[in-house]
């Protein structure tokens, strides 16, 4: 009997270290199937429609090969929507952790009232970006808007803010800046609190000044959540869209143009959906390469300890 006993659990342990090791990737499979489904397939389907020309209408496909990509490459309205692009990535990051920064440093006390200042900054993170959009489409126009009402208080000109090609990108980056800075400025609120008291406590008995705490204590403990906001900021100022749908549609002259927009307008209003997802695909390999590159250069200065 005890050498069936013993067979018995002997067949049985396979089973159960099999079901172990099984059960991480059951966990993960609804995500997997999600992400295939609505990721790889159509980034695999981008790519093979880059090197088609269909006009997203007819079931004929014409196979250019790499001309939308050699069309896009000479194409200076396409540049110049690349360099538009840079333009607000640069801006928006830059603001969301300057500000993010600053914003948490005033905020980092355990009180009623910086509690509900934190309520107040996080905001309009959870406010709709359409409506966002629209209020601030009203605040910057030109003939009834509410800056160029105060502008003019002050015995001011108004301001183009959406229809001067100069400044109209930088206008759109402080519309972003202002929806997003709340949500960074948490991040960052978070990384303070994680920082050991002690620390502080010990540069305080040393007579430390506050200036030497934040560049030699806070902003190296810092690094970890500088290097995430970073990385994220960046792809998501470069998957902008319904700011420049809804207050410029890319103009005036293509100035406010950036490369989402761009492919939603070739792809959706002029039909052209290989020159479309070629462009899709160079912003995926842009992305990718500007990821590779901010990891290789800030991730040896992270501080994680």
């Amino acid at each position: 009997m005890n050498v069936a006993i013993k067979k018995k659990q002997s067949t049985q342990e396979p089973i159960a270290q099999t079901r172990k090791k099984a059960n991480p990737y059951l966990m993960i499979a609804p995500a997997m199937v999600v992400f295939i489904l609505f990721s790889f397939i159509p980034i695999l389907y981008m790519i093979y429609l880059s090197f088609h020309d269909w006009n997203f209408i007819s079931p004929d496909m014409n196979f250019v090969g790499l001309n939308n990509f050699k069309h896009l490459l000479a194409d200076p309205r396409f540049a110049q929507t690349m360099r538009n692009t840079f333009l607000y990535t640069v801006l928006t990051v830059v603001g969301f952790i300057i500000l993010g920064l600053l914003i948490a440093l005033a905020l980092n006390k355990n009180t009623k009232v910086h509690s509900f200042m934190q309520s107040v900054v996080f905001a309009p993170h959870i406010i709709s970006l359409v409506s966002i959009s629209m209020l601030w489409l009203w605040l910057m126009d030109y003939d009834y808007g509410l800056f160029n009402y105060l502008l003019g208080k002050i015995g001011a000109g108004p301001v183009s803010f959406l229809t001067n090609p100069d400044i109209v990108m930088y206008s759109l980056a402080a519309v972003s800046i202002w929806k997003g800075v709340g949500y960074y400025s948490l991040i960052f609120l978070s990384g303070l609190q994680a920082i050991p008291d002690d620390i502080y406590e010990a540069a305080a008995l040393d007579n430390t000044p506050w200036h030497r705490k934040l560049f030699k204590i806070t902003l190296p403990m810092l690094s970890p959540t500088v290097f995430f906001i970073g990385i994220t900021s960046i792809i998501a100022s470069f998957k902008v869209f319904e700011t420049i749908s809804i207050m410029t549609q890319g103009g005036p002259m293509n100035a406010s143009n950036t490369i989402v927009y761009y492919i939603y307008e070739t792809g959706f209003k002029f039909f052209n959906m290989g020159l479309s997802s070629a462009a899709g695909v160079i912003l995926f390999v842009v992305i990718a390469i500007l990821t590779f590159i901010y990891f290789k250069l800030m991730a040896k200065k992270v501080y994680y300890n």
